[in-house]
């Protein structure tokens, strides 16, 4: 079946991502975008829900507390969507895609299998995630999220270590400072292995392939060869604080704005 797609954006919408979200449409998905106030700039045909109904803006603060001005702080928005992105999957709202995957071809699933990728050697990718909401994986976030701490059981040792280490230190009681993806992909490789989901795991080239080198997609570059290579679905680009920035001729960027046009 050809999902929904759905996803989470705080903040503006930069043009990046907005010729994302439009080449999520023009692979013929139907594409909601949650958010917690309206989302100036949404292409046509993307749709804007309501993030409350999902997860409530307060459970930002059980990561860390806000600024001063309410405003969140450094990584609680990327924390807060990797919880926001199991609690879709609870809700059986559809494929999660990250705002910054650019869909060559449209997506199929399985809607009884989990589906995401490999984002590098042993470790998979977040961007890219369908879950069956009665999935193992799903249900060890919702038992997470009922703990006032959000201490995973699943925590690797190392990390158990660093996390003791900082609080013998004083220098933090919350999980969610000691590692940015705490929640994110090493997390969904926890849980993928412990529920012996692996072997559904699709190869990096399936949505990873510009993923680590984000020049491959901003600068010129003959990228022929990956708009030929039957193996690639989507792009996930890691923009590095270029989503902003004019594309530039002959990049990879300026091609995909070309074809899924501007605002």
């Amino acid at each position: 079946m050809r999902p929904d797609v759905v996803t989470f954006w705080h903040g503006r919408l930069d043009a990046l991502r907005q010729t994302c979200l439009r080449s999520q449409v023009a692979a013929g998905h139907k594409v909601t975008v949650y958010s917690f106030d309206p989302l100036p700039g949404l292409p046509d045909g993307v749709g804007n829900a309501e993030a409350e109904a999902i997860l409530p803006h307060s459970f930002s603060e059980r990561l860390r507390p806000p600024q001063p001005d309410g405003s969140w702080r450094d990584w609680t928005i990327l924390q807060f969507s990797d919880f926001f992105r199991m609690r879709l999957m609870a809700e059986r709202a559809g494929l999660w895609l990250d705002a910054d995957v650019l869909l060559l071809k449209p997506v199929e699933i399985d809607p009884t299998k989990p589906y995401f990728a490999w984002e590098r050697p042993r470790q998979l990718g977040n961007s890219v995630l369908y879950l069956p909401s009665d999935d193992g994986i799903v249900r060890a976030f919702a038992h997470l999220m009922e703990q006032d701490d959000l201490t995973p059981d699943w925590l690797a040792l190392r990390h158990r270590l660093t996390f003791a280490f900082r609080q013998w230190r004083g220098r933090s009681n919350r999980l969610a400072d000691i590692r940015v993806a705490i929640y994110g992909p090493a997390a969904l490789t926890a849980l993928a292995k412990r529920e012996g989901e692996l072997q559904h795991a699709l190869p990096k080239q399936s949505f990873y392939a510009v993923h680590a080198e984000p020049k491959l997609f901003f600068e010129p570059t003959n990228f022929s060869a990956l708009l030929a290579d039957p193996a690639i679905i989507g792009l996930h680009i890691s923009p590095k604080g270029r989503g902003g920035e004019k594309p530039i001729p002959g990049s990879l960027y300026a091609w995909a704005t070309e074809k899924f046009g501007s605002r």
